[in-house]
């Protein structure tokens, strides 16, 4: 049966204007055929069913573009082995998954698009089983990591050091899940900030978000010597080796983390290229890692830091929103981008520099940390 990417993407794009109502759907499903699968998840399932729908997204719209796919998939069944997902589960999850997309696309189904659902569910299903059945004996589902340093850089900020307990092979620019046992099964996001070092240890910046579980936990109620769970790590916004082109970062707020990874990654390299990094915050208190920005700066001449508050008319210095001030500048079309930061920032970047002249093929981005 060959894949057809054509009638997935159109049945799906019937499904996403009720993405709320369908990922409710979904787990309904799931949970009634198959009840023994409620105690993999959260008791709360907000979070988790945004990341259903984002993944859902992202697969449907890479079907046309197999080897980024695979590379997803192949994370994605890896991160999977944290929860005790085995391959039995995933028949499970296509019939729920398929019975959703029926329901929604009803108006248009048929067989063709049915086949072309089954088919492509079959292709990711076995890409991430196969990843997880390779992973398995090599790497841990989960690694365990004492957390060795906390800083308060502000009242909503912290910065974590932690240690795990085996190597956590990573590439800069990766982001692990983190568990605490305060919340047992919740499982949030959040960018390593560090590049690889030889002591396996690795930093988080974690900022507060209301009503966020995991992020609350880590900044007031985690101490020294507490541990914590990191799943495997994911993502692919890492630096390109072979690239000799100047470099502009664009981080807002703790969407410094992975950029902050990769710049050291850069420099650690040995390469020379020019980087400019804007880095953004409402207000000057809350630029978390100024100074730390500003060490980095005076040993590595190449680097150029350019701090920018949105929120506090009085500081003295570069004033405005990201997107804006990135359009103050001279056109960026020949460097590589990365951008990382509240999704509306991230978006708005991207479209300014899209109109700079910037590939798109030359902008990574990414969204911040936590509840995601």
């Amino acid at each position: 049966m060959s894949l057809n990417p054509r009638l997935v993407k159109e049945s799906f794009s019937v499904v996403e204007p009720v993405a709320d109502k369908a990922t409710a759907y979904f787990y309904g499903r799931l949970f009634a055929e198959s009840p023994h699968l409620r105690g993999m998840f959260p008791p709360a399932m907000d979070v988790q069913r945004d990341r259903l729908f984002s993944a859902l997204t992202r697969i449907v719209w890479s079907l046309d573009s197999p080897d980024s796919l695979a590379a997803y998939l192949g994370q994605l069944g890896r991160d999977h082995r944290k929860y005790g997902v085995i391959a039995e589960h995933y028949t499970a999850v296509g019939n729920a998954l398929l019975a959703t997309i029926r329901r929604f696309a009803a108006d248009i189904w048929n067989h063709e698009i049915e086949a072309a659902w089954v088919s492509a569910y079959t292709a990711a299903a076995n890409l991430m089983i196969e990843s997880a059945g390779s992973d398995s004996g090599v790497s841990p589902a989960w690694w365990l990591a004492e957390v060795i340093d906390h800083e308060q850089r502000h009242q909503d900020i912290a910065v974590l050091t932690l240690r795990p307990t085996q190597r956590l092979p990573y590439t800069a620019g990766q982001y692990v899940n983190v568990q605490t046992a305060r919340w047992p099964r919740v499982w949030r996001t959040f960018s390593i900030a560090n590049a690889p070092r030889p002591d396996n240890t690795v930093r988080l910046h974690v900022r507060s978000v209301p009503g966020g579980w995991v992020s609350t936990t880590l900044i007031r109620h985690t101490r020294i010597g507490d541990t914590l769970m990191l799943g495997p790590p994911m993502g692919t916004m890492a630096p390109r080796e072979q690239s000799v082109r100047d470099m502009l970062c664009v981080a807002g707020g703790t969407g410094l983390a992975p950029l902050k990874a990769i710049i050291e990654s850069v420099i650690a390299s040995g390469r020379r290229p020019n980087i400019h990094l804007l880095y953004g915050a409402r207000t000057a208190q809350e630029l978390y890692d100024l100074p730390d920005l500003i060490r980095m700066e005076s040993s590595f001449p190449w680097l150029r830091v350019v701090p920018v508050v949105s929120g506090q008319p009085a500081y003295d210095g570069m004033r405005g929103h990201l997107p804006e001030v990135v359009a103050r500048f001279p056109s960026w079309a020949e460097h590589d981008v990365y951008v990382c930061g509240p999704p509306a920032m991230v978006n708005e970047t991207v479209r300014r520099l899209q109109q700079d002249g910037v590939p798109l093929s030359r902008i990574h981005r990414d969204i911040g940390q936590g509840e995601r």
